[in-house]
């Protein structure tokens, strides 16, 4: 899990610069996820649920690091050898649903 850090810079001059947060939550994680080793019917499972939610719809996931956060998913790839491979990019999501 990689954090992904939003701020704002104002430049006045001689090399300084003011920053400040991007918003209340400037710092959104960002997960690369693998899994490997799957049956058809779970690579496909999974890849069905990417498709469903169009990499807008919001979901809960929690990481190895046992908490439970809402995600989207833009990208996502299968191999189809066998066994199945499956590659996806996790970004957290802050908004309603």
């Amino acid at each position: 899990m990689t954090p992904e850090v939003k701020t704002l810079e104002a430049p006045f001059g001689d090399g300084y610069t003011q920053g400040s947060p991007d918003g209340i939550n400037n710092i959104r994680q960002v997960a690369a996820l693998n899994w490997a080793a799957l049956l058809d019917a779970d690579a496909d499972t999974i890849m069905n649920f990417f498709v469903a939610h169009k990499g807008t719809i919001p979901f809960y996931y929690a990481l190895r690091d046992g908490v439970t956060r809402k995600w989207t998913c833009k990208e996502f790839s299968r191999v189809s050898d066998t066994p199945n491979t499956i590659t996806a990019t996790f970004r957290e999501y802050f908004g309603a649903t």
